[in-house]
């Protein structure tokens, strides 16, 4: 036999391991980077002009409900009438100035939505990791017994409350759980983060600040586990059908360790993709929902802000957001690469 075919044969028994046309992860990660960047150059320059086109003077929101005379107002109009290009330019090179006040609180505007961030945080954390849980669990259940009983009442549920808005949803559980209905007692507060009057630091301002993060949280879970429930659902079913299963039971082994250690690792990663990249649809519906029970944070404030309106707060609400959401982008991207080689190529 010639060297060339022992040199075949041997590299038939150890095959070169697959490389993938992405390179590796911190070539993948630096393009992500430039991407996620370049994305936010985009929304800094649509931010910009978006709100300098809608109709109306700003001077008249500045002094709106303020008794000045003629002279304080051309002071103010030279003051705020500055060319185009240099308010573009200033406003790339600091685009959270705070010195930018808001018409309806008088304020500058990243103070103002510095008091409004915990809350929101704090609510959709809450739902989110709550959401994510559960509807991973159920996704998980009804897909492995796909089905059975409680496939077909998980499923059934789960597209129920997918298809129910949240503002919807959030009314009619404050009907029945705050405002009560026939024998059924109201249990919740209606809005608001706390009862006036109580120490948020001690014991029972902890208690009473989770009690009215009850509802709020409640109303985001249900609107949201319901996707995560049907999505882990539909990529498990799809793992099942995988040789690599057929072939772990061949071995073997039991069907817990096939599900635990197999299907449901790999089953999970459009799930965990989709964990972050639901961050800026969660913020949107927490817009509605802090709105239906009061809840003090960056969704109400929004609704506020539209009603004045006050022109840069929302502009300055609606950068917070574009951030987050470009941000969660990222991570997602990151992560999902990190556990998947594939994904890099």
């Amino acid at each position: 036999m010639s060297s060339t075919q022992e040199a075949a044969l041997a590299s038939a028994d150890h095959p070169t391991p697959r490389r993938y046309a992405g390179g590796g992860l911190g070539t993948y990660v630096v393009r992500r980077v430039l991407s996620a960047a370049a994305t936010m150059l985009f929304v800094l320059v649509f931010n910009f002009f978006l709100f300098r086109l809608l109709p109306g003077d700003p001077i008249s929101l500045y002094t709106r409900g303020r008794n000045m005379d003629q002279e304080q107002l051309r002071e103010l109009r030279r003051e705020l009438d500055q060319p185009m290009l240099t308010q573009f330019v200033d406003y790339l090179t600091n685009p959270f100035s705070s010195g930018v006040d808001s018409t309806q609180f008088s304020r500058p505007v990243w103070d103002v939505i510095g008091d409004y961030v915990w809350p929101t945080v704090i609510l959709l954390s809450t739902a989110t990791i709550l959401s994510a849980v559960i509807g991973i669990a159920i996704g998980i259940r009804g897909g492995w017994s796909r089905g059975g009983t409680f496939d077909r009442v998980s499923t059934g549920t789960s597209l129920t409350l997918y298809a129910m808005p949240e503002f919807w949803l959030g009314m009619v559980l404050l009907i029945l759980l705050s405002t009560g209905v026939g024998p059924l007692p109201g249990m919740f507060p209606s809005g608001g983060t706390i009862t006036p009057g109580v120490d948020k630091w001690s014991l029972d301002g902890i208690l009473d600040q989770l009690w009215h993060l009850f509802l709020p949280a409640l109303t985001l879970t249900l609107a949201y586990l319901a996707e995560y429930a049907l999505v882990m659902r539909s990529s498990l079913v799809d793992e099942l059908r995988q040789d690599y299963l057929t072939t772990a039971r061949a071995k073997g082994m039991r069907e817990k360790l096939v599900r635990r250690r197999h299907a449901v690792p790999n089953a999970l990663l459009p799930t965990v993709t989709l964990v972050f990249l639901n961050i800026g649809f969660v913020v949107s519906g927490a817009i509605t929902v802090e709105t239906v029970y009061s809840w003090p944070g960056l969704g109400l404030l929004s609704y506020q802000a539209i009603r004045g309106p006050d022109i840069p707060l929302l502009q300055a609400i609606f950068l917070l957001f574009s951030i987050s959401v470009v941000v969660a982008n990222l991570v997602a991207d990151v992560v999902v690469a990190a556990v998947d080689p594939r994904v890099r190529a």
